[in-house]
């Protein structure tokens, strides 16, 4: 590994993720060193291609030792891994990020971790604050509870720790979120979106690039920051369960393009026999009440949230689908998935 100045270098753990591909543009951009793990160091250079230097490291998330010398003199981990297919949570979160808050202590790094609206219960409303009580419903929630936890622990020990939380994650280089599953496509085109809960239920999305330059921004304050920081990021507040459905279509300029309910027969047909649908299933909950974050905290310290219109990131995340032709991204991104 290369000779840097520890105070520039970043470690991103799931850095051909969606959070963590965004992360290592935007910090990039502001004169960091990033490092990153890889399997295959050399097959995933040549997948991802050139979009920005990154120093690929061989190593495994979920091995101590190969995170411990993967963070030597890093200043930052963002710890941006999640289990595939949101698969075995337990089994795979849990210690991953243990493995980082390790690393991070022996370093005295700061730990950045992408967080979400799952520790809330379904009843805490659009516009949660930082400090709002955790009530998990889901054992995935209940788990982003334990981590957000042990982080705050950690910080009794040298480490230190920013938590910025956020709706369902979109835009270009995340071909899992919702937008993927939300629309039905073939031959290049989309041919129809879905709405997953009742029209009268809004809910929060967040645009990649926009979240990850907000983290960016408060790590260039990294002075200024509590030793355990939590920021709510509001991103997109869609107050109509089509709303998103509605953008598509006046993106792809078809406004006929059907828009149906979600297939949720089909998915609990399939369900018992497909993890990752199960899965889906146990957070359905999140599209049928209003869920949403207050990001004045946010506002207060940066002076605003970063921000894309809807139809500029929907058009740019439904490009990268190969659904549209690409227009000039508004934000930085990583394309690496």
């Amino acid at each position: 590994m290369q000779t840097v100045p520890s105070s520039r270098i970043a470690l991103v753990i799931g850095a051909t993720g969606s959070f963590g591909g965004h992360a290592a543009a935007a910090l990039q951009k502001r004169g960091w060193t990033i490092r990153a793990f890889a399997r295959d160091p050399d097959a995933t250079r040549t997948r991802t291609g050139a979009q920005m230097p990154i120093e690929w490291v061989k190593g495994d998330a979920m091995n101590a030792a190969d995170v411990a010398a993967a963070a030597r003199g890093a200043r930052l981990i963002v710890h941006a891994a999640n289990p595939p297919g949101y698969k075995n949570w337990r089994g795979l979160a849990v210690p991953m990020l243990n493995a980082t808050i390790a690393a991070a202590k022996a370093e005295r790094a700061r730990v950045v971790l992408p967080g979400n609206v799952y520790n809330y219960a379904p009843d805490a409303g659009p516009s949660i604050p930082e400090d709002a009580p955790q009530a998990p419903v889901t054992r995935k929630g209940r788990i982003r509870v334990e981590m957000e936890a042990s982080l705050q622990q950690a910080t009794r020990e040298g480490v230190r720790a920013l938590v910025i939380r956020a709706g369902d994650f979109f835009g270009p280089a995340a071909p899992n979120s919702a937008l993927g599953w939300l629309t039905t496509r073939r031959g290049g085109r989309i041919r129809s979106a879905y709405v997953p809960g009742p029209l009268d239920v809004g809910h929060a999305f967040a645009y990649l690039p926009d979240l990850a330059e907000a983290m960016a921004r408060l790590i260039d304050r990294e002075d200024e920051l509590a030793d355990f920081e939590v920021f709510n990021f509001a991103g997109h507040w869609l107050p109509r369960g089509d709303d998103l459905a509605q953008a598509i279509r006046r993106v792809t300029g078809n406004a006929k393009l059907p828009i149906r309910p979600f297939p949720y027969p089909v998915i609990y047909a399939l369900a018992p026999f497909v993890e990752t649908l199960r899965e889906l299933l146990e957070m359905r909950y999140l599209w049928r009440r209003p869920i949403g974050l207050d990001n004045s905290k946010l506002v207060r310290f940066l002076g605003e949230e970063p921000y894309t219109p809807l139809d500029r990131a929907v058009r740019a995340a439904l490009a990268d689908l190969g659904c549209l032709e690409p227009a000039p991204s508004p934000g930085a991104s990583l394309a690496m998935a």
